[in-house]
């Protein structure tokens, strides 16, 4: 574990002049949102907002999957997930959802234009309710090749998250 302390002292794993904010759209596993908390505290989330009936800390098993990622990484809770949206805007974020959808943006040709971007992830089954797809700039879609075109929720956070903050992290070439 020695060779973690430099995280810990360095202030943890985000990417200097980014941010990233997770929205959890009436997310229902508990199981999903501890492993939010977990891929966000690894991936160097600034917050999550937990909206609808998306289940809050502290929880039991929302705490056994997290893994005490609920204890550093920051959360807020919303009734309705429009008010999350809204707030997302007015502290100067780009709003997308992670949904197939028609039109999408496969995500290795996402190019977000902001330094600041706020994920939406929707309902297991239902995925990104009507409401919030209406505040979205546009849909980031996962490209799949079985016969099932269906991601794990936590699955999907990872692939996206670890997508984005590898490509800001790489130094830009000329």
């Amino acid at each position: 574990m020695d060779q973690l302390d430099h995280m810990l002292r360095e202030g943890g794993g985000r990417v200097p002049g980014y941010s990233i904010l997770l929205i959890l759209d009436s997310v229902r596993s508990m199981h999903n949102v501890g492993a939010a908390f977990r891929t966000a505290d690894a991936m160097g989330v600034e917050a999550i907002y937990l909206c609808g009936y998306t289940p809050r800390p502290p929880h039991r098993d929302i705490h056994k999957t997290a893994l005490g990622a609920t204890e550093t990484v920051k959360w807020k809770g919303f009734e309705r997930v429009d008010q999350a949206l809204t707030e997302c805007r007015h502290m100067g974020y780009s709003l997308f959802g992670v949904e197939q959808t028609s039109p999408s943006i496969l995500l290795q040709d996402f190019e977000p234009a902001s330094r600041n971007i706020a994920l939406v992830f929707g309902n297991e089954v239902e995925g990104i309710s009507e409401q919030a797809l209406e505040y979205l700039e546009a849909c980031i879609e996962i490209p799949q090749f079985g016969k099932k075109h269906s991601l794990n929720l936590s699955i999907s956070m990872g692939m996206v998250l670890w997508e984005l903050n590898g490509r800001r992290a790489r130094p830009s070439t000329p």
